[in-house]
């Protein structure tokens, strides 16, 4: 593994909700969704790895009181975990909190010292940390502003994003590296975000006028250009100025942070009046007078004498005053949106079962570092197939597209293509496996044909079984010559398909499925 970077100084808030999109395996409550393997790797494996080469060191994770006691043990006994920097766990809230409320917990709110991160557990993501962080931190020096990293909607026709942006100036987008598409690239992703709202809300509006869409004067007013995104979600990767912490404290009407929070604080932006009536104009103002008090005792400290008549310390100030106006009056920064425009790098959450098996399907065609010779990807397995000697000779395993964990064993005349195998899993005779993804220890029964599905830990698959885009729940028992086609094997129904009563929610709305806990 790559030396750790030094630290940014950056804080990250990591939300690992119970995971009801995910419900086939979590709804035991065996398994906590941050738990549930990506490509044979625990899913938060991908978030503390990204954090960890981002250069921040100070994580903590926020879980329900239920998982605390499973996270706290893969975190001391997974071999991919205990590789990594160990975070902070917390239990706070409960399962019908949203996330704006979540964060205005006390134990939440005491964790938060500097400006921070806040993300989902389940994002795996190619674009650099270092860049966003990069990026962040010019345009706070410029134009004082907080980023909200974006990430596109590719599997499933799920247009399930939202919001309008704006072009930036020539003289606003700060010149920053991206080593996937070139040193100007995220720069001219980036864009500032006049409004935010659920495609379902967006809908409802269209309906409630009659198939119009209508737009605020004030909006085209402050903005010339407007460009309304509805195939676009929210990757919910948010990087936040400190004194964020002090407005969700004061502003309990706020219950999500993607529709609420940034929502309001987009709208705020051109809106006028509106900031004064959320308290952000108050909030940076008392922001700008802690930060020109510090400043004066700093500059005293120097050479014990003042600077004040050198430096203009309101100038230095990330929220100071625009021109033309009084003491009081505050500019609210505007909040900038990198918008992903293609398919690379890859930005994606596993918030579903199909990106739960796209993306680990994606992952297991890199090449392993055994056979390039060095990690080319942060995602890259020393192995395709980590234990050889339990494959037998007179069968076909893909390599280039496969991906088989420790203890791994296959009987002959078995054939796997496209399929990711978890630890202790075995394969019996003439079983056929395409698209699939099998959790450890499952045991797939001999001549059985599974297409497309997942099966979950220590589950059995029968004799003779045909099953295509099916999923089988932790432990379950799928009995011989059973032929299904899209359905759900589950032990019970802990919760409705459509995901009502959804868990720390963020709004409820079909494209946040899990921006909640």
């Amino acid at each position: 593994m790559p030396p750790v970077p030094p630290s940014t100084g950056f804080q990250a808030i990591v939300l690992c909700g119970p995971g009801v999109s995910l419900n086939t395996f979590t709804s035991s409550g065996n398994i906590p969704k941050c738990l549930l393997p990506v490509a044979n790797r625990p899913m938060i494996f991908y978030m503390l790895d990204w954090l960890r080469r981002s250069g921040i060191h100070d994580v903590t994770l926020i879980t329900p009181p239920s998982a605390l006691a499973s996270i706290r043990a893969a975190l001391q006994q997974n071999p991919y975990l205990t590789a990594l920097p160990t975070p902070t766990v917390i239990a706070a809230g409960n399962s019908e909190m949203g996330t704006a409320e979540l964060l205005r917990q006390p134990e939440v709110q005491s964790q938060i010292k500097t400006d921070f991160l806040l993300l989902p557990c389940d994002l795996v993501c190619e674009i650099p940390g270092e860049s966003l962080l990069e990026a962040w931190m010019v345009s706070r020096s410029t134009i004082r502003e907080v980023r909200n990293a974006r990430g596109s909607s590719t599997t499933n026709g799920d247009a399930g994003g939202r919001g309008a942006t704006a072009p930036l100036e020539q003289d606003e987008a700060p010149a920053v590296s991206h080593q996937v598409d070139g040193p100007l690239a995220l720069r001219y992703g980036l864009s500032k975000l006049v409004m935010s709202a659920p495609m379902s809300t967006i809908r409802e509006q269209i309906e409630a006028d009659k198939g119009s869409f209508l737009v605020r004067h004030s909006l085209m007013e402050a903005n010339a250009r407007v460009k309304l995104l509805t195939t676009f979600r929210d990757a919910h990767l948010y990087v936040f100025p400190y004194w964020v912490k002090d407005l969700l404290a004061k502003e309990e009407r706020f219950d999500s942070i993607s529709e609420d929070l940034v929502g309001y604080w987009a709208k705020a932006g051109w809106q006028k009046g509106l900031g004064e009536k959320l308290g952000i104009d108050k909030i940076l103002h008392q922001e700008s007078s802690k930060l020109d008090s510090s400043k004066l005792d700093e500059s005293a400290s120097l050479d014990g004498e003042s600077l004040e008549d050198e430096i203009d310390l309101q100038d230095m100030s990330t929220t100071k005053a625009g021109p033309g106006t009084n003491s009081q009056s505050t500019e609210v920064p505007p909040i900038l949106a990198y918008v992903q425009k293609s398919a690379a790098p890859y930005v994606r959450r596993v918030d579903s079962s199909a990106v739960l098996l796209s993306t680990s399907l994606r992952l297991a065609k890199l090449e392993s570092i055994e056979d390039v010779g060095r990690q080319h990807s942060p995602f890259a397995h020393n192995q395709k197939v980590a234990n050889p000697d339990g494959v037998a000779q007179r069968c076909t395993v893909t390599a280039s597209d496969c991906l088989l964990d420790q203890n791994v064993t296959v009987e002959q005349f078995a054939v796997i293509k496209e399929t990711v195998i978890g630890a202790n899993a075995h394969i019996s005779s003439g079983a056929r496996l395409t698209r699939c993804v099998v959790m450890d220890g499952a045991v797939i029964g001999p001549r059985s044909t599974l297409t497309g599905c997942i099966i979950g830990r220590n589950a059995r698959v029968g004799r003779e079984c045909q099953l295509a885009h099916c999923e089988v729940q932790d432990g379950l028992l799928v009995e011989d010559e059973t032929e299904a086609k899209n359905e759900k094997f589950m032990a019970f129904e802990g919760l409705d398909q459509d995901g009502e009563g959804e868990n720390w929610k963020d709004g409820g709305s079909e494209d946040n499925e899990d921006d909640n806990f």
